[in-house]
């Protein structure tokens, strides 16, 4: 196992492809472990050309849980977590990465262009915000599931994470046998819903983003889904009006997931950003 050091924070990850191929950094949204980037997914990107980097951010996975930290105040920002990458990047010996992060880790991979633009080749945010308070909201079910009680157990992880899908995600997608496998490997793996707690109050801890994204000079991606009930698709839209230079893309149909059914047009998209990019940095 590999893990990279940020201070006194370990964090996780493993890579596939060729490393003398551009590098591609997966960052997770809230709760996420580096092992819902699917295997066959990451083997896509590799197939693209990408040394493909995956990670399990702090407070979940095999990397550093704040497990001692007061309970009525944030442990971190996403600032520290952006830092995370950061460290990541080092420990693989790549001074310029691509970078793509879904939900918070769009939060994150946004940060990353703020505070460190030189250790990036290009960003990719999905189904994201920008911290500010009119955009990017949940619907009421949404919001009441996300906040809702967390699992306890085994069965429980798995019950709440099939009751979230059927609420955000993409209609007529969701495989719930799959889904539940998932959920059951990521609960074996490693189960700490407090962790997931400390990463809420690390987001809102963290702010607008607004100021800094209007400075961003990294080619950004910004793609939602137009069936996001978890972070509306204004979020995504928002994001984009404020990247100087960012392009959006709506996904029809798509909710706050990554079905199967989507991976080859979310490759394609995410192929095609980095390339452009690259071409013009040459």
């Amino acid at each position: 196992m590999a893990f990279a050091t940020n201070g006194a924070v370990q964090i996780f990850y493993e890579t596939f492809g060729d490393p003398a191929d551009p590098t591609l950094v997966l960052v997770n949204g809230l709760g996420s472990q580096c092992v819902n980037y699917r295997v066959g997914w990451c083997n896509r990107f590799v197939a693209k050309g990408f040394q493909v980097v995956r990670m399990d951010n702090r407070d979940v996975g095999l990397s550093t849980h704040f497990s001692s930290s007061p309970a009525n105040e944030a442990a971190y920002t996403l600032s520290d977590m952006a830092a995370d990458v950061i460290a990541v990047l080092d420990a693989i010996g790549v001074d310029r990465a691509h970078v793509m992060g879904l939900s918070m880790g769009g939060m994150i991979v946004q940060t990353l262009a703020i505070e460190h633009a030189p250790r990036l080749r290009s960003v990719t945010s999905v189904m994201s915000t920008t911290g500010e308070p009119d955009v990017g909201q949940s619907t009421p079910e949404a919001q009441a599931r996300l906040f809702g009680p967390p699992a306890t157990d085994r069965a429980s992880a798995i019950a709440n994470h099939l009751d979230g899908l059927r609420i955000w995600g993409s209609p007529g997608k969701v495989d719930e046998e799959a889904q539940a496998r998932y959920a059951g490997e990521a609960f074996d793996r490693a189960f700490d819903p407090p962790g997931v707690a400390r990463q809420i109050m690390g987001v809102m801890a963290s702010g607008s983003r607004a100021d800094g994204l209007r400075d961003v000079t990294v080619p950004t991606l910004v793609m939602h889904g137009s069936a996001d009930t978890l972070l509306d698709p204004s979020g995504g839209r928002r994001t984009a009006e404020l990247v100087p230079g960012a392009r959006f893309v709506l996904i029809e149909g798509m909710g706050h997931d990554y079905p199967e059914a989507y991976w080859d047009e979310w490759v394609d998209l995410v192929t095609t950003h980095a390339r452009e990019a690259d071409s013009v940095r040459r």
